[in-house]
């Protein structure tokens, strides 16, 4: 059976990803098509429904509930580790609202916090993540979401942090920063969803074991970021909550739903069991 997948290439995803579909584990009668794409590409074809199974960001999940549940394993979440606001000058933060802000898509976990932390914000700019950075340099926003490896980088090219969005989220409600899912279409079998999530979770354990060695299949899809930056990467946004949500991470993605009505970014709560069992 043959099923298709989307994922980054940032070092995260094909860090948890190279088991799977590089043959480093048995996945029995499961093949994967694969198809590597920025996550607000993944967002917008699950908004499709294209793939079978695919990485998206957390609001983008709660947008398409009706079509998807999350799989266990796979996701990006935890603590000290959401976007960040930044500039390239000291902007006061009651000034935020009223600022043009580039944003990594309308439907990344990144815009959502932004909301949370500045409910009137309006004049937002999205483009690629890759290119939030210099887009601020060049004067064309007056601030920028980063997410990624730009979490890095950014003080390299003379911009300063405002504010640590995933800061402010764990402190306004005491809950990890979900980021990410892993999620599977609704019209598959709980069974074979199970199959699935684990094995993920076998993959990742595989990567887990060989760590800190950076596998090939990361460096090929990490373009030119330095290995230091990679491991960063992988030490930030891959941790227990990808082997794993728990109750503390599932309690954290219903805090987001919460904040997400909230905010008005989610119409309804969808009804649904958001998880496969």
């Amino acid at each position: 059976m043959k099923l298709s997948l989307g994922f980054s290439p940032c070092p995260n995803d094909t860090f948890i990803f190279d088991a799977l579909v590089n043959g480093k584990i048995d996945t029995g009668e499961l093949q994967f098509q694969v198809y590597l794409e920025d996550v607000e590409t993944l967002n917008q074809w699950a908004q499709e429904g294209r793939l079978d199974i695919t990485k998206l960001s957390s609001l983008a999940f709660l947008q398409v509930a009706g079509q998807y549940m999350i799989l266990d394993a796979g996701s990006a979440m935890g603590k000290g580790c959401g976007p960040l606001l930044v500039a390239s000058r000291a902007w006061p933060l009651s000034s935020v609202s009223e600022l043009r802000i580039a944003i990594p898509g309308e439907h990344t976990t990144a815009n959502m916090l932004l909301h949370v932390a500045f409910p009137q914000v309006r004049n937002l700019v999205p483009m690629l993540f890759s290119d939030i950075e210099d887009a601020i340099l060049r004067g064309e926003v007056d601030a920028g979401v980063i997410i990624h490896e730009n979490r890095f980088t950014y003080q390299q090219k003379g911009l300063m942090k405002l504010i640590d969005l995933g800061d402010y989220w764990e402190q306004h409600t005491g809950a990890p920063i979900p980021l990410a899912f892993i999620a599977m279409k609704r019209s598959y079998p709980q069974p074979l969803m199970q199959q699935v999530s684990g094995l993920i979770r076998r993959s990742l354990e595989y990567a887990f074991a060989q760590y800190p060695r950076i596998a090939p299949f990361v460096r090929q899809h990490a373009q030119a970021m330095d290995e230091h930056v990679m491991r960063q990467h992988i030490d930030l946004y891959v941790n227990e909550y990808s082997l794993s949500l728990h109750d503390e991470g599932k309690k954290a993605i219903e805090v987001l739903q919460q904040e997400a009505m909230r905010n008005g970014m989610l119409a309804e709560v969808p009804g649904l069991s958001l998880f496969a069992a």
